[in-house]
């Protein structure tokens, strides 16, 4: 049976089961994103996902309640255009688990998944419990499985560092020269100049493709004549 909507002659049954699966699926991803710590976890998850399902059955019951009125009805009901609202309702909640900090971003994926589980929900409310469950295992296959291969992907790693030193002629050149020396590429550079502390800072932007330099580099660039202060994330 594709769209379930009664099980054993009942259509309370039907929606019972469809608010269970949407539930359990939302639970499972959630609980992936508990364990690595994320903001919307398994509770989020799981009332995304509820709530989803339910709104999807909801506007499964308007053109039954209503299906009595005729041609001449004012009245134009569009079951989808709820649903439809879904997709666009969950970007807000989405958006709130985003965090840009520096060069960084985090969230993108607990976002997706927030997302797929608003889908994962409507899918259910539709009575598709197949596809539902096969979305939910590939969704849960992603995030733990692809998760591994992280470490062994060649990707870049950015480093946003900030040097505070005293003004003086060729400190610029040497900083940049170490970062050659560990093959580190400068993606952006900005310096602040303080004439009242004869003080200068520059604030690179790095990218290599080792997993940690700042330690490593934090100690070459200490040793420099005139540098007061690092800091780097």
């Amino acid at each position: 049976m594709f769209f379930a909507d009664t099980i054993n002659g009942s259509y309370e049954l039907a929606i019972l089961v469809k608010l269970l699966l949407a539930a359990l699926a939302g639970a499972a991803i959630g609980l992936e994103r508990e364990k690595h710590g994320r903001p919307a976890g398994l509770r989020t998850h799981l009332l995304v996902a509820l709530g989803a399902c339910l709104i999807t059955v909801v506007s499964e019951a308007f053109p039954l309640k209503y299906a009595a009125l005729d041609g001449t009805s004012s009245m134009r009901l569009d079951p989808a255009r709820i649903a439809a609202q879904i997709v666009v309702g969950i970007g807000f909640i989405g958006a709130g688990v985003i965090i840009k900090e520096g060069i960084t971003v985090r969230g993108l994926t607990t976002a997706a998944s927030l997302w797929l589980v608003a889908g994962l929900g409507m899918t259910f409310g539709m009575g598709l419990f197949v596809p539902g469950a096969m979305a939910a295992v590939l969704a849960l296959m992603s995030l733990i499985f692809l998760k591994m291969l992280e470490p062994v992907i060649n990707k870049d790693r950015y480093l946003d560092i900030a040097v505070t030193a005293s003004n003086r002629p060729g400190l610029q050149d040497e900083v940049e020269a170490l970062f050659v020396e560990r093959r580190l590429r400068i993606t952006d550079v900005r310096s602040h100049l303080d004439l009242q502390h004869d003080e200068i800072v520059f604030e690179y932007i790095l990218t290599q493709h080792r997993r940690r330099m700042g330690r490593e580099l934090t100690e070459a660039l200490a040793k420099l004549d005139g540098v007061r202060k690092i800091r780097y994330h």
